[in-house]
Order: structure tokens, then C-alpha cells, then sequence
């Protein structure tokens, strides 16, 4: 089984500061991820190294069979999830849905979808920027990473700091994705994270950052 991710002494050196030191891992096919660390220990860094969103100071990483130096491809088949808020502040929740749609050439009858599966009705005429929750406004960006039907998905702190019901809906969410063959990689900084992936069964792998 070939890995979906392979990352080969992989460094990352900002300034002076060493974040990621010839780090080595594979994720396969259908697996989840996780990478957990305390604040500080390059968890995002990575992240946005695999995403293709930095560059690297050294190694070797190829994602979903493309060496990300060399090429993008392998963008069209990966959803992001940041921890920092990266949706467009000055659209609407339908606005931000259907213009990431346009980007990632995803159909309206995607939008219908991930509207009713992250429950989103309601808050279509919304700002984004006046979302009430940050439990909500997780909702619709792992629906606008969604939209793809990517095979590859890249969350930062996904569920930190939210409401219980979007907590739940999201993970039930994302167990399905992984049932359907999806792949993930996950940074956490709450080590009970590892918790809620037992206990819904998901095919989880870790590794940690210190």
C-alpha cells in the first residue's frame, strides 16, 4: 500500500529558531494522523508544510505522490483546515461557500450538500465575521474544505475551544469521511483529543512534537 504522505528528515528553521529537525513519517491510506504537541513545537509549521502553504528548509516530502517542491497537483485532492481564521471575512457564510466553490471547481449540488451536513441553513445571510460561535464558524470551514471531496484532509486545532454540539458534529463528520477511505492529519494541543479518536474507532496513528 503506497503512503499518502511521506516525509523524509524533514527540517524547518525559521530565523534562528530550529522548529522541525529531520523529522520522518508515512500516513496511509485511510488513516488519521494525529500530531500532537504543546504550543510552540511547530505542529502548525508542519502542517503548512504538507498543505504545500511553506516552504522547507530540508528533506524530503511528497504528498499523494507528488514531491511538493516540484509540483501543486496534489492541491486539487487535499482540504485545509487552519487554526488561525482563514475564511473571507467580508462575505457571508453562502458567499464564502460559493466562492471557495469556484476555486476548487466544486458544483452547487456540493454546496446543497455540505450546507445540510454541517447544518448551516440558517446562517447563510450571515457575516462571517459576526458568527456567534466558534464552534460554527469551524463548521463551515471544514465545509469549505470539503467541497473538493478531498482524498487528503489537513486540520489545525480543529476542535479546540468549541461548543460540545459542533464538537460532535464534527468528529461525526469527519469518522465518516475516514470511513469512506478519506485520509487526515490532525495537530492537537489537548491530549484528550486522542480520547474522542478511540472511542469512535477510528484507524489512528500519532506522533508527537516536543
Amino acid at each position: 500500500m503506497e503512503p499518502i504522505i511521506k516525509v523524509n528528515k524533514l527540517s524547518q528553521k525559521i530565523g534562528r529558531k530550529m522548529l522541525l529537525k529531520e523529522i520522518s513519517f508515512e500516513v496511509l491510506p485511510g488513516e488519521c494522523f494525529g500530531v500532537f504537541g504543546t504550543r510552540g513545537t511547530g505542529k502548525t509549521s508542519l502542517l503548512h508544510i504538507l498543505a504545500g502553504v511553506d516552504r522547507f528548509t530540508s528533506g524530503q516530502v511528497e504528498v499523494l505522490g507528488s514531491n511538493i517542491r516540484k509540483t501543486e497537483k496534489f492541491k486539487h485532492d487535499l482540504g485545509l483546515v487552519t487554526q488561525e481564521r482563514s475564511l473571507f471575512p467580508d462575505l457571508t457564510v453562502a458567499e464564502n461557500l460559493d466562492f471557495i466553490a469556484a476555486l476548487k471547481k466544486a458544483s452547487k449540488a456540493d454546496v446543497c450538500e455540505m450546507i445540510e451536513r454541517y447544518e448551516l441553513n440558517e446562517l447563510l445571510a450571515e457575516p462571517v465575521t459576526v458568527l456567534d460561535t466558534m464552534g460554527v464558524f469551524q463548521r463551515l470551514s471544514l465545509a469549505c474544505a470539503m467541497l473538493n471531496s478531498p482524498k487528503l484532509l489537513i486540520a489545525d486545532e480543529i476542535i479546540k475551544d468549541i461548543d460540545l454540539y459542533s464538537r460532535n458534529l464534527i468528529l461525526r463528520e469527519l469518522q465518516q469521511f475516514q470511513a469512506e477511505g478519506g485520509t487526515c492529519v490532525y495537530a492537537f494541543s489537548n491530549i484528550a483529543f486522542c480520547g474522542y479518536m478511540s472511542k469512535v474507532g477510528w484507524n489512528y496513528n500519532s506522533g508527537m512534537l516536543y
